[in-house]
């Protein structure tokens, strides 16, 4: 427990920032989940490359707002882009 003021502000701010850091990380598994998803249900294509828009949106905000490593959300990105296009090669 702290025993200052200050302490006991630090450890309010860094409780809402936790929350609110796995709250931003929680709807980027989910989006690439759904993709995934997507993908093993043989969903059409429009509805795969909106997830994949959607997946990609996040990535790059959570990159820009450094909620994840700059050069994680573009790995990820070029992952998800892999897995799309052998996707549309499909079809």
């Amino acid at each position: 427990m702290p025993l200052h003021k200050s302490a006991e502000k630090r450890l309010r701010q860094a409780s809402r920032r936790n929350a609110r850091n796995r709250a931003r990380k929680k709807e980027l598994k989910v989006l690439l989940k759904d993709m995934q998803k997507l993908i093993d249900a043989n969903a059409q294509k429009s509805e795969v490359e909106a997830a994949y828009r959607s997946a990609v949106q996040k990535l790059d905000r959570l990159g820009v707002k450094r909620y994840i490593h700059a050069n994680k959300a573009s790995r990820k990105k070029a992952q998800l882009a892999r897995i799309f296009n052998n996707y549309t090669k499909v079809d």
